[in-house]
Formats: C-alpha cells, sequence, structure tokens
C-alpha cells in the first residue's frame, strides 16, 4: 500500500513542481518561456567554459590510471589499510572516488562482480559509493563555470570530507556487516 503510494508520488512529483513553477511565473508576471531560453543560453556559455578544466581532469584521471601509479599507491599503502581494518582491494576505489564518478563506478562495480555483493568488501564498495563524493569533480564543474582560480582551500575540505567518508564506511561496514 504505501510502495504503491510512493510510486504513484515519484512518478508525479516534476510534472507537479514544473506547473507549479509555470503558474508561480504566470501570477508574478514573469515572461516564463523568455526566462527559460536565457537560463539554457547562460547555461550552454557555462558549459564551453568548463571544458577545458573538464579536459584537464579527465586526461589526468587516465593518465593516473594507465601509468600504474594506482597499483603502486594500493601496495604502498595496503599495510596501512590493514591496521584501520580496510581490504587493500578497495583502495583504487577510495583514490579514484574524489576523480570521477564514471570511473569509481566502474571500479565499485569490478569489485563486486569479483567478490560478491554480499562479501565485506561489496558492500563497502556500495557504502564508500554513497559516502563519498566526486570532490575534484564537482570544484571542477563549479568552481570552473563562475571562474574561481584559487581553491586549495576547498580542495583540502573537500579531500577530508572523502577521508572522513571512508572512515565512516569502515565503521559503518565494521559495525553491521
Amino acid at each position: 500500500m504505501i510502495e504503491q503510494i510512493l510510486n504513484e508520488v515519484s512518478r508525479w512529483a516534476i510534472p507537479f513542481l514544473f506547473v507549479v513553477f509555470l503558474v508561480m511565473g504566470w501570477c508574478r508576471r514573469v515572461p516564463v518561456y523568455e526566462a527559460f531560453i536565457q537560463g539554457a543560453a547562460e547555461g550552454f556559455q557555462i558549459a564551453v567554459r568548463i571544458i577545458p578544466y573538464l579536459v584537464a581532469m579527465f586526461v589526468a584521471i587516465k593518465v593516473f590510471r594507465v601509468s600504474g601509479a594506482m597499483e603502486i599507491l594500493a601496495r604502498i599503502c595496503a599495510p596501512v589499510l590493514g591496521i584501520i581494518g580496510a581490504p587493500a582491494e578497495v583502495l583504487p576505489l577510495a583514490v579514484m572516488r574524489p576523480l570521477s564518478g564514471s570511473s569509481a563506478l566502474g571500479l565499485a562495480t569490478e569489485l563486486i562482480k569479483t567478490h560478491g555483493p554480499d562479501t565485506f568488501i561489496g558492500r563497502l564498495a556500495s557504502v564508500m559509493q554513497g559516502t563519498t563524493d566526486t570532490t575534484f569533480f564537482v570544484l571542477t564543474v563549479y568552481f570552473g563555470s563562475v571562474g574561481i582560480k584559487r581553491y586549495r582551500h576547498a580542495v583540502g575540505l573537500g579531500l577530508l570530507a572523502d577521508i572522513t567518508g571512508l572512515l565512516a564506511s569502515l565503521f559503518i561496514c565494521h559495525l553491521l556487516f
């Protein structure tokens, strides 16, 4: 019963909000279509402006993975990971998650295929996907779109949040599984 209600609410939520925004714009005498077109044009200009940042980030990620640097980092960090109860297999996911969501999803999928969804590694990979973010992608897109060039403190705090998410994932998985 509740599932059916939630399904109907989720199916109609976006069309409902669309109508609400149109009615609110009409009541406030906002030229809704013109405002939409202007916003779309601004969005396109922002997308063009951030392309160099995205290209640089994707090239750096590819070089990091293809060069073998990730495997070297995993071997170096394996003893430390063992102390905190993290399997070394999840280190590539922990390193890649702040860089690229699609690469991290691919790594998590590989971990789940290799070790199984109901194993500690599979569950940890799933929880890590939900507790960490693509810090560098977010900084590239958002900061690049508004022209912010100096964001070293944001990088540090973003990475601190990712480490906190990783540690929280470990804690939760050890507690529950």
